[in-house]
């Protein structure tokens, strides 16, 4: 695994605008960072419970990209099984989490756990498969490991 040092949050304000500018796709397309998706992601969780993220995520985040000039094609933008893969992570950590905390400490908690780091989805997918084309458009199966 790479060594990872994730960008940290400071106020809950910040976890608030990434969540809400992702949704009105009012973010600039440079602070869409990893740090962001996962961050989104748990105030998506937690703070907006009118979205079904399983139905509606793979199109909030492919239209967040073609609103800051980016494609989702074969090659680049939306990621399914990436997106699938941290979600699952995302609510495995919040499960085992105190989610009376202040978001900003919950999301910093998530970003240094192992759910949190980038290359989580490389425990239980090849890099061969998680970046086919296969994997980009659905989501599958990982075939190193079971995802817990």
């Amino acid at each position: 695994m790479t060594e990872y040092s994730p960008r940290l949050f400071s106020a809950d304000a910040e976890i608030e605008h990434l969540g809400e500018g992702l949704l009105a796709c009012t973010l600039p397309r440079e602070a869409w960072t990893h740090e962001a998706h996962l961050a989104a992601t748990t105030y998506l969780l937690l703070r907006r419970l009118d979205i079904h993220l399983d139905a509606e995520l793979p199109s909030i985040i492919r239209r967040f990209n073609k609103s800051v000039g980016g494609v989702n094609s074969d090659t680049e933008g939306y990621h399914e099984t990436i997106t699938r893969s941290f979600l699952h992570g995302v609510r495995l950590f919040l499960e085992r989490a105190d989610t009376s905390e202040p978001l900003h400490m919950l999301v910093n908690e998530l970003l240094i756990s192992p759910m949190g780091r980038r290359d989580w989805p490389l425990r239980f997918y090849s890099r061969e498969l998680l970046f086919s084309v296969e994997a980009r458009r659905w989501h599958v199966p990982p075939d190193l490991a079971v995802m817990h």
